[in-house]
């Protein structure tokens, strides 16, 4: 039997656009921007839950119903925030109203945060097993949806990866550079969904760029999960301060005209992703480069 990552593979297409810019927007707003973005080709749009986003079902649900034919995907909806008959049957309610669209990112999210939340954070990956199991044992009164939303978890680490391989239709590894990916992919083996997250600037000039990257990579840095992955993949402590050494900068952080993101985009696919979720950084918080979207996907067509 076929992995059930290869047909999530297929419907979301090898594009996405991950936004934090849509956490921000009014509802109208919003919508504007999603049907815009579906307009232009992509296969999915990824939405975060950090401490102070919307909640991330009334987020998926109002994107959903703005839009006709597009994945929304939770990158990630935090286990933290909700408990897992919560999350399975929100899942529920999503997939039945909006078949074959919504995809659950579970994540463990970060130790400060969680502990903003009032949690403890300890024993990440045997608390995403017990979760794991509590939502497969959730009960439901309302209609089963004609076909369950998959679930995805975000993982960096060999262990969460290869419990997303187990346990998911696979990974959304999150703040990575490329070498990361075809370590993904080797612990993952050929049948897990790949989505990789690439942060993006459309901008040549190399101060003005990295400054922006550097505004998007800072408060990452300092956290443990993020630091510990580039640690593996060789990176080292001097990289990490100030909020990045120029190379790591630009292996995080993908910038320059259109032709130089979508080389980097191709470079995740080429090295085993199956889809790489765009997150197009720009100076103002709530604004995205929607024509420059559009003329990267045109590029990669």
């Amino acid at each position: 039997m076929a992995h059930p990552g290869r047909a999530l593979a297929e419907r979301l297409g090898r594009l996405g656009v991950w936004s934090f810019q849509l956490d921000r927007m009014t509802a109208r707003e919003a919508a504007a921007a999603a049907r815009r973005i579906e307009e232009l080709g992509f296969g999915a749009i990824w939405i975060p839950e950090s401490v102070v986003s919307k909640e991330v079902f009334a987020h998926a649900s109002l994107l959903l119903a703005s839009t006709e034919r597009i994945a929304v995907a939770t990158g990630i909806a935090n286990i933290w925030a909700r408990d897992a008959v919560a999350m399975q049957n929100g899942g529920r309610a999503l997939a039945e109203a909006y078949p074959g669209r919504f995809v659950l990112g579970l994540g463990v999210s970060h130790e400060p945060a969680v502990r903003r939340r009032g949690a403890v954070y300890e024993r990440p990956l045997a608390r995403m097993r017990e979760y794991l199991d509590a939502m497969d044992a959730a009960r439901y009164s309302g209609p089963e949806p004609s076909e369950p939303a998959p679930r995805v978890l975000a993982a960096l680490g060999p262990r969460m990866l290869r419990l997303s391989a187990e346990r998911t239709a696979g990974a959304h590894p999150y703040f990575v550079p490329v070498e990361h990916t075809p370590f993904a992919r080797e612990v993952l083996g050929e049948g897990p969904l790949l989505a990789v997250e690439q942060a993006v600037v459309f901008e040549t000039d190399p101060t003005v760029a990295r400054e922006i990257a550097r505004a998007h990579m800072s408060g990452y840095l300092r956290l443990e999960n993020y630091a510990n992955s580039l640690r593996r993949l060789g990176w080292s402590d001097d990289d990490m301060r100030d909020g990045g050494s120029d190379r790591l900068v630009d292996a995080i952080v993908a910038w320059g005209d259109v032709g130089a993101v979508a080389e980097r985009t191709r470079a995740h696919l080429a090295q085993g992703a199956d889809h790489v979720c765009v997150q197009a950084l720009a100076r103002e918080p709530n604004v995205i480069p929607l024509q420059r979207l559009g003329e990267l996907i045109a590029t990669l067509r």
